[in-house]
Order: C-alpha cells, then sequence, then structure tokens
C-alpha cells in the first residue's frame, strides 16, 4: 500500500514557494528603484538639497 499524502507538508511547501515567490518579486523591484535612482543621479549633477533650494527663489 502507498503512504497516505502528508497534507500539512504540502500545504508547507506551498508556503514556502509563494514566500520565495514574494521575497523575488520585492528583491526584483528593489533592483529596478536603484537602477532608476543611478540613472537619475547621473543625469541630475545638482544633489537634490541644493536644487530644492534654487527652485523656492
Amino acid at each position: 500500500m502507498a503512504f497516505p499524502p502528508n497534507y500539512n507538508q504540502e500545504r508547507n511547501n506551498r508556503a514556502r514557494a509563494k514566500a520565495q515567490k514574494a521575497l523575488d518579486k520585492q528583491n526584483e523591484r528593489e533592483d529596478k528603484s536603484a537602477r532608476r535612482k543611478r540613472v537619475r543621479a547621473a543625469e541630475d549633477p545638482a544633489p537634490a538639497p541644493e536644487r530644492a533650494k534654487t527652485e523656492k527663489r
């Protein structure tokens, strides 16, 4: 006779996969954000606080 299904183990495997997928998605979002920040910093020579001071005048 075959072993009975272990539902708790299957549920834990699904939860682990779901958590890993969410973590991968969050890391991808952070990487994209960091790339955008690097591009903006390279395009804009003035730091943000100085730029804000000149815009107020």
